[in-house]
């Protein structure tokens, strides 16, 4: 995909030196079109909205809103922590320095497998909408297994290259998904929509109704992954600026694309119809609208761009459990090898290698139980980590306040305490509702999601018993963890210089008494 030509381009990404990863290669556009192609905003809009709708009503957009305008509250703190805390472990580093190691290390366990969760049972999804697609455009029928392979192949080429490669793919594919949506929208706001543009969906009336609360369930999942800017704070031109902008970019962005994007919806049928037309064809319901109002080839590139949509989400959630993969064996709980950064793609290929090894084993061992790739490969797989990174956010939003108090700092009350306190309720009020409406996300058995729902709890529980473990077997690793890893050519955080820590990974020097 790539041409060689004869000398370096003028603007040309910073080269990797061997064994270090491409610092000051991602702006902010940059790494906000990894957030933003995590959440896969056509295949959410295309495949999940339309239900959300069903059981919300009209008043569905606002649930959007109401998720963006959370997690935004919770971005406060976040990117506040972010400048105190330049570990390359985010969430699972917050939690550490906040609620300390032991907490640290079930959050990174919960954190690798909440990760390696979303990406893997999406590739149940890829085969699903690659099967779709092909059928809708030449009648062909094809088996899903090689698809999948097919996509894990890909997806972890695209992770061993540079990361300036990846951000320059997932921006083309963004824009792509995101400008079918658009075109759409142009069309339906064109032509005055079914029966004339109306704002009965933001009429309190048609908001607070008994549907809404499943609604917000859907929303919060649709933003899944948006957190992953720290991650790549490593590789960011001008972190301390870089990594907040990105953050607020990606939020705002998908909170008022995605009620905008609804709303379109419920124009393109009507306010007294399109219930009925959810409820008569969910998976068609973007499909016959961008047909009636744009036109049949709109809906055919629709059919492709949600294909290459999923394609843009596997990759950016590789790349951020790549660099989750690398941090983890940086602080020597991951063996040392998965710390090996590639000479000249400035990738940690080691760790993505052997991510695809342990899709490829799930994707196969989901083969051999005869299971169907969306109702259990996607739908098993990936609620449990969506459920997980949930979690995080709730722990990383109490640990920013638990963190600020030990540390002496210059930040505002609002952003270290008031902020996280009202995000943190906020966020848990979010995890009831989805386990009360994990049905709608399974379609499974009540024995099913209750060991659906059990899984995060479990994973983080079995992180608190290997903390347990390092620090009785391997203490100066329990010691360091969450601390600021001495990379070598890189400064140390701000709060903490190079060998000067406290027990708990606070810098000693910055410590109230």
């Amino acid at each position: 995909m790539s041409v060689t030509t004869p000398g370096p381009a003028p603007d040309a990404a910073p080269s990797a030196p061997a064994g270090r990863l491409r610092t000051g290669s991602l702006g902010t556009a940059d790494i906000a079109f990894f957030v933003v192609s995590a959440a896969a905003p056509l295949t959410v809009m295309a495949g999940v909205a339309p239900l959300a709708i069903l059981l919300g009503g009209i008043g569905a957009p606002v649930g959007y809103l109401v998720a963006g305008l959370t997690l935004a509250v919770f971005a406060v703190g976040f990117t506040t922590m972010s400048r105190h805390v330049t570990s390359g472990g985010a969430f699972y580093a917050y939690i550490t320095r906040g609620l300390g190691p032991t907490v640290g290390v079930g959050a990174a366990l919960l954190a690798l497998v909440g990760y390696n969760g979303m990406e893997i049972g999406v590739y149940g999804l890829l085969a699903t909408t690659t099967q779709d697609t092909t059928h809708a455009l030449s009648g062909t029928d094809l088996p899903w297994l090689p698809i999948s392979l097919a996509g894990l192949l890909l997806i972890g080429w695209g992770g061993f290259r540079s990361i300036d490669f990846g951000a320059k793919v997932l921006g083309v594919l963004l824009v792509a998904e995101t400008g079918i949506l658009v075109l759409l929208a142009g069309g339906v706001l064109l032509r005055g929509g079914a029966h004339g543009l109306s704002a009965a969906s933001f009429a309190p009336g048609n908001v607070l109704v008994p549907g809404t609360a499943a609604v917000l369930a859907f929303a919060f999942a649709a933003f899944t992954g948006f957190e992953s800017t720290v991650i790549y704070r490593r590789e960011a031109r001008d972190p301390q600026r870089t990594v907040p902008r990105a953050t607020y970019l990606a939020v705002g962005f998908l909170g008022l694309f995605y009620a905008f994007v609804v709303w379109i919806a419920v124009q393109a049928f009507g306010d007294d119809r399109v219930v009925a037309a959810a409820g008569n064809d969910p998976a068609g319901l973007f499909f016959t609208a961008i047909d009636t109002f744009v036109g049949g080839w709109a809906a055919d590139l629709m059919h492709v761009f949600i294909v290459t949509s999923v394609l843009a989400s596997l990759l950016a959630f590789h790349n951020a459990i790549n660099r989750y993969g690398l941090a983890l064996a940086e602080e020597g709980v991951l063996p040392p090898v998965f710390a090996r950064i590639h000479p000249r793609h400035g990738s940690p290929y080691v760790v993505g290698i052997a991510q695809t090894i342990l899709g490829a084993a799930v994707v196969l061992g989901f083969r051999a139980a005869d299971a169907d790739p969306y109702s259990q490969l996607l739908l098993w797989v990936n609620t449990p980590g969506m459920m997980g990174l949930l979690l995080l956010q709730l722990c990383a939003a109490i640990a920013i306040p638990c963190y600020f108090r030990r540390v002496r700092h210059q930040e505002g009350v609002l952003r270290t305490v008031v902020a996280p306190v009202v995000a943190a309720v906020l966020l848990a009020t979010a995890i009831v509702l989805v386990v009360q409406h994990v049905d709608l996300f399974t379609g499974a058995s009540t024995t099913v999601n209750t060991v659906l729902v059990a899984a995060a709890p479990a994973v983080f529980a079995a992180g608190l018993l290997l903390a347990r473990r390092l620090r009785r077997r391997r203490p100066e690793v329990y010691a360091r963890f969450g601390t600021e890893p001495a990379v070598p050519g890189e400064p140390a955080g701000p709060d903490e210089p190079t060998g000067a820590t406290g027990s708990a990974g606070t810098a000693a020097p910055t410590a109230r008494p």
